[in-house]
């Protein structure tokens, strides 16, 4: 089986109060650190309002990490297609495929916070067909030579040819948002892309759900006449914070978690866990101990963690990255412990990197009678020969 890959997602969620310098600055270092432990792949948003989500423009966050970091893989999560021409779009995304010598993943999305769409003056319900429209002529420039025309309402194209060929073959991989709708599912069977799904639940209900989601994928690949991508290229969101126990867990994540809960219950425009319970307010602590009872995240250690990745894996049939929320939950220093706990434990078992230590080791130990005996008795034979030659005259 092909080992799991893993990544951190990060939209990123910083509360309003903060230095926005300092904010993108510990995003980066959270990346160098990533890179160091072994993770695979971090993901950066794009979005322009609302004060907690802001990283802008994602491909000049990626130039910035690429120099800090040597191997991990680094993708737009997402790029909000209908805020951009696909020609100006595509021509970015060859550049930092160049700068970054192979590590961009092109993740796409038709826009998130309706209240971007309003700035811009875009219907939502218009947004995913304008994706759908977008990422078609995206994927025409990558992979096609001659001059391409495309005409629609919101954008045109004449003549259009990239001036650089992408520097990886035969471009960068391209990954296709899913939150709820199935619109993301059916874009990637048609084209091929992988999916990124990004529900803030890893068990919402949906057609993006993980259960029905690549189901979707399959159905609209054979539509299409293609075959389905592999599963391996299907990334799967979760939220989790690790500890040594899970008291620390939830002690740790009572330093921001509550702020965490409002924004979505206010600007995202979710729906916010209760800081009520019986009329009365919920202390910081019992916020965060409320939460680490939810089915959908893991405020614990490493072993709850690789549970609830086993029961992913179980529920969907199989993908092929798990990607953590980035998120302000808990203290910088407490964060960084969260994913060197995760690269110590979870990511060795899941990559399959822990089992031939281990068998090499139980077969040394079955051995040592016979193995070590012998050799313990070719070192008292070295000894008497040798004192037998000091006798010699």
């Amino acid at each position: 089986m092909k080992p799991m890959n893993f990544g951190v997602f990060y939209a990123p969620f910083h509360p309003t109060g903060q230095d926005p310098t300092l904010a993108l600055e510990y995003d980066l270092r959270r990346v160098e650190a990533l890179d160091e432990y072994g993770f695979d792949e971090a993901w950066f948003g794009e979005h322009h309002s609302g004060g907690y989500e802001i990283i802008g423009c994602p491909e000049i966050f990626i130039a910035a990490a690429a120099q800090r970091t040597r191997h991990i893989k680094l993708g737009t999560g997402v790029v909000s297609l209908p805020y951009h021409h696909p020609w100006l779009l595509a021509d970015r995304l060859v550049l930092l495929d160049h700068l970054t010598r192979g590590r961009l993943i092109f993740g796409a999305g038709p826009g998130a916070l309706p209240t971007d769409a309003a700035i811009l003056g875009i219907d939502p319900v218009e947004q995913r067909r304008m994706m759908a429209e977008s990422l078609e002529a995206v994927l025409a420039l990558f992979t096609e030579d001659g001059p391409i025309t495309r005409r629609t309402d919101w954008f045109e194209m004449n003549e259009a040819r990239l001036q650089l060929r992408p520097y990886s073959w035969p471009h960068p991989e391209v990954a296709v948002a899913a939150m709820v709708s199935p619109s993301g599912p059916r874009l990637a069977g048609l084209h091929g892309t992988s999916l990124l799904s990004l529900s803030m639940s890893a068990l919402a209900d949906g057609f993006a759900a993980i259960g029905r989601a690549w189901g979707v994928v399959e159905e609209e690949a054979e539509r299409a006449g293609r075959p389905a991508p592999d599963r391996a290229s299907w990334r799967v969101l979760g939220a989790m914070h690790l500890a040594e126990t899970k008291e620390q867990a939830i002690a740790d994540c009572a330093y921001g978690l509550p702020e965490f809960g409002a924004y979505f219950g206010g600007g995202a425009g979710f729906v916010p866990l209760a800081q009520q319970v019986d009329g009365e307010p919920q202390s910081r602590h019992e916020y965060a101990a409320a939460y680490a009872e939810s089915d959908s995240v893991v405020i614990g250690t490493p072993d709850d963690a690789i549970a609830h990745i086993e029961v992913l894996l179980d529920q969907s049939g199989g993908f092929g990255t798990f990607l953590l929320l980035g998120h302000d939950w808990a203290s910088p220093e407490r964060t960084l412990n969260s994913y060197r706990l995760f690269a110590q434990h979870v990511l060795p078992h899941f990559k399959g990197r822990l089992s031939a230590p281990r068998a090499s080791h139980e077969w040394a130990t079955g051995k040592r009678e016979e193995l070590f005996g012998r050799a313990g008795e070719a070192i008292g034979n070295a000894i008497k020969s040798h004192a037998a030659e000091q006798e010699r005259p």
